[in-house]
Formats: structure tokens, sequence, C-alpha cells
């Protein structure tokens, strides 16, 4: 049984920051690539950034350069720093292996920012 549970979200400014967690049970997070992934309303759910088990970092060109991606081996969890946070950025994330698989995905946590 695969659980992916996400926290961290909340409501910010534009311009602010906020760190997602994603905690994973389990027995998948030693072997494969983690991603975070965010559904808007009315929108796709799309690949915000993705990790391998040894740490390399792919992301999404609407990110780049202000999200950052990082994993804890030890502790089953991926992270996702979100700074100059924009109000298009307002979302709900997910995060998920990569590819994902539809029954590993979790509540997710709520991003919104105002401008």
């Amino acid at each position: 049984q695969v659980q992916l549970v996400e926290s961290g979200g909340g409501l910010v400014q534009a311009g602010g920051s906020l760190r997602l967690s994603c905690l994973a049970s389990g027995s998948i997070f030693s072997i494969y690539t983690m991603g975070w992934y965010r559904q808007a309303p009315g929108k796709q759910r799309e690949l915000v950034a993705r990790i391998t088990v040894d740490a390399t970092t792919n992301y999404a060109d609407s990110v780049k350069g202000r999200f950052t991606i990082s994993r804890d081996n030890a502790k089953n969890t991926v992270y996702l720093q979100m700074n100059s946070l924009k109000p298009e950025d307002t979302a709900v994330y997910f995060c998920n292996i990569y590819p994902w698989r539809a029954n590993y995905w979790g509540q997710g946590t709520q991003v919104t920012v105002s401008s």
C-alpha cells in the first residue's frame, strides 16, 4: 500500500514563498523518480518538477529559477521550495512518482497566491 501525503500549502501574497512537503509510505521512495504536479481550476494536471533517486532535477519552464525540488531519502520525503510566487501558481499541488500512477494520487495541498 502506497500513500503520499502532501502538506505545506496556504495563502501567500505574490512574491512570497512556500515550502511543500510530501511524505511517502511504502517501498516506492528509494527506487523511483518523484515529481510535483499541480492542477489549476479548469486546467489539466501538469508536471512542475521531478527529481531522480540521485537528485538530478528537471523543471517546467514556468517555474524554472523560482522553484527547487529536493528529497531526503532517509525521511521518505520530497520537498518543493517555491519562491517569487505568482498568482498563476495558484493550484492544488500533488506529488507522485514520475511518470505518475493513478492509484498513487493523494489529496494534494492548496496553494493560493494573491495579487
